[in-house]
C-alpha cells in the first residue's frame, strides 16, 4: 500500500515521520461511489417533493438542471487541481497556495465546521428515523449508537471508510434506479392503475408554477441537495492512483447524478400533481411525505414506507460517515499547514488521524445532545451557519482554480501537461463563481424584502463568520495574496515521483 507524505506547505512544522502519514487505500470504485453518494441524500428522497410543489415540475426541473450545470463546472475545476495536487487538505490547501494563507485558513475552518455540524444534524435525523420501527426507544440512544459506529469505521482505515461508503452509496443508487424503472413503467401504464401519462405537463402555468421567482427559490434548495459532490477532492488525498482515478470519477459522476436528479423529478412530476398536499409536508425525515414513497405506493408496493425508511436511513448514515471523514482530513491537513494545533496532524499506524477524528466526533456528540435537551434555537443557528459554509467553499474552489491555471501557464507550463484539464476555462470557474455569489446573496431574499431582522441574521450569519476568520488571520499574520509566479504547484512527493 502506498503512503502519502503530509501535504505540508510550511516545512517548519515538525512531526515525526511515523506519526503524520495517511495511507492511500481508496480505489477507483470507492472514489466513484463517494462522489455519487455525496450528492444523493434526503435532498433528493424528501425535499424534491417540496421543490415540485413550490415551482411546479418544470420549474423544479429547470432549477436542478441549472444547479447541475454549475456543479459540473465546479467539479471540472476541482478535478483539474485534485488530479495535479491530490492532497487531503484539498480546498484549504488550494486556497492557501493559490489565493492567500488567510483565505485558506478561513476556507479550511469553514469546511471543517460545515461537516462537523452536519454530522450532528444527521445523528438527530437518524434517531427520528429509527422511531419508525422502534417507537418506544428514545432517539438519543440511536444517535449515540450511530456516532460510535461511524467513529469506529473511520478509526479503522481510509479503506474501511471507502468500503462502507461504497455499500451505503450503492443502496441509494439502487433505490433511485428502481424508482426510475418503476416510474417509467407507471407513466406508460404498464405498472399500477390509472396512469396520468404526461397530463401533469400540459398546463404551462402549472408546469412553471410561480414563474422565475419560484425557480430562483428552488435554485437555492437544489444547491443544498448537491452539496457533498466535492468530497471526491478530499478523498483524492488517499486515492491509490489519483492521477488516473480522480479524472475518471469527475468525468462520469456528473452525468450519473444529473440522470438521477433530472430523471427522478421528471417521474415525480408525471405521477404526482404539484398540488398534492403531501408534497408540502416539511421535515427531512417525513417518510410518508417522500415522493419516492408516494410513487412506490402507487405502484402497489405495500411496504413502500418501510423500504424508503431504510433507504433514507442509509442516506443519513452515508452523509454522517462522509462528513466525519471529510472534516477529520481537513483538520489533519490544517494541522500540517500550521492552521490548527499540531496534535491533529498525528496519525496512528493505520494512517488515521485519531485526534482529529475524536475532536470532530465530539462536535457531533455536542450537536445532537444540544438538540435533545431542547436548545433548538441555538442548534438551528448552527445549521444555518454550516449550510452557507458549503456554498462559500464552492466559491473558494472556483476562485482557486482560476488562479491555479493562470499560475500554471505563468510558470512556463503547458496546459497539455495537466493530468486532467477543465474544458471550459476561464468561463467555467468564473461563471460558477458568479452563480455562487448570487446563491449566497439570495439565501433568504424573502426575509430581506420583508425586513425580518432576526431571520436575516440567522440566514446570513455564515458570511460575517467567514470574513471574520479571513480578516483576523490576515491582520495577525500579515499574509498577502500569493503571486502567480510564486505559487507552489507541486503535488505530494510520492505521487510526483511515481508519475501516476
Amino acid at each position: 500500500m502506498q503512503r502519502v507524505s503530509p501535504n505540508t506547505i510550511d516545512p517548519g512544522i515538525s512531526l515525526a515521520a511515523s506519526d503524520n502519514e495517511l495511507k492511500r487505500g481508496l480505489s477507483s470504485r470507492h472514489l466513484q461511489m463517494i462522489a455519487i453518494g455525496g450528492a444523493i441524500g434526503t435532498g433528493l428522497f424528501v425535499a424534491s417533493g417540496g421543490t415540485i410543489s413550490q415551482a411546479g415540475p418544470g420549474g423544479a426541473l429547470v432549477a436542478y438542471a441549472l444547479v447541475g450545470l454549475m456543479v459540473f463546472l465546479l467539479m471540472q475545476s476541482l478535478g483539474e487541481m485534485s488530479a495535479k495536487i491530490p492532497v487531503a487538505g484539498s480546498f484549504q490547501t488550494y486556497a492557501t497556495r493559490f489565493v492567500s494563507p488567510s483565505f485558506g485558513f478561513a476556507i479550511g475552518w469553514n469546511y471543517w465546521f460545515n461537516w462537523a455540524i452536519t454530522v450532528a444534524a444527521e445523528l438527530v435525523a437518524a434517531g427520528i428515523i429509527m422511531d419508525f420501527w422502534f417507537p418506544g426507544v428514545p432517539g438519543w440512544i440511536w444517535a449515540g449508537a450511530f456516532l460510535v459506529l461511524l467513529t469506529a469505521i473511520n478509526a479503522l482505515s481510509a479503506k474501511a471508510f471507502g468500503e462502507s461508503e461504497f455499500w451505503l452509496s450503492l443502496i441509494k443508487v439502487v433505490a433511485v434506479v428502481l424508482f426510475l424503472g418503476a416510474g417509467v413503467l407507471m407513466i406508460f401504464g404498464i405498472l399500477g392503475d390509472n396512469s396520468p401519462g404526461l397530463s401533469n405537463w400540459q398546463n404551462r402555468e402549472d408546469v412553471f408554477h410561480g414563474g422565475w421567482v419560484s425557480i430562483i427559490s428552488v435554485f437555492m434548495i437544489a444547491g443544498f441537495s448537491f452539496q457533498g459532490t466535492e468530497l471526491v477532492g478530499v478523498a483524492a488525498g488517499e486515492a491509490k492512483n489519483p492521477r488516473r482515478e480522480v479524472p475518471r470519477a469527475i468525468r462520469s459522476v456528473f452525468w450519473r447524478i444529473m440522470i438521477f436528479y433530472i430523471g427522478a423529478i421528471f417521474v415525480i412530476g408525471c405521477l404526482i400533481p404539484f398540488t398534492d398536499p403531501r408534497l408540502l409536508a416539511s421535515g427531512e425525515t417525513n417518510i410518508a411525505a417522500s415522493p419516492f414513497t408516494l410513487v412506490f405506493e402507487h405502484a402497489g408496493i405495500a411496504f413502500a414506507a418501510a423500504l424508503m425508511n431504510a433507504v433514507i436511513l442509509t442516506a443519513i448514515l452515508s452523509a454522517g460517515n462522509s462528513g466525519l471523514y471529510a472534516s477529520t482530513r481537513m483538520l489533519y491537513a490544517m494541522a500540517h499547514d500550521g492552521k490548527a494545533p499540531k496534535i491533529f496532524g498525528r496519525t496512528n499506524p493505520r494512517g488515521v488521524p485519531m485526534a482529529a477524528l475524536l475532536a470532530t466526533a465530539a462536535v457531533g456528540l455536542f450537536g445532537f445532545l444540544s438538540a435533545v435537551v431542547g436548545q433548538g434555537a441555538a442548534y438551528a443557528w448552527l445549521l444555518n451557519v454550516s449550510g452557507l459554509c458549503g456554498f462559500i467553499v464552492w466559491a473558494g474552489i472556483a476562485l482557486s482554480h482560476y488562479r491555479f491555471r493562470r499560475a500554471f501557464i505563468a510558470q512556463g507550463n503547458k496546459v497539455s501537461d495537466l493530468p486532467y484539464r477543465a474544458s471550459f476555462f476561464p468561463i467555467g470557474p468564473l461563471l460558477a463563481f458568479a452563480v455562487l455569489i448570487v446563491v449566497i446573496a439570495g439565501q433568504n431574499y424573502q426575509a430581506v424584502v420583508a425586513g425580518h431582522g432576526a431571520e436575516i441574521l440567522s440566514s446570513y450569519i455564515g458570511i460575517p463568520m467567514f470574513l471574520g476568520l479571513w480578516l483576523v488571520h490576515r491582520f495577525v499574520t500579515k499574509s498577502k495574496v500569493v503571486s502567480l509566479t510564486e505559487m507552489d504547484l507541486t503535488g505530494p512527493k510520492d505521487v510526483d515521483e511515481a508519475g501516476v
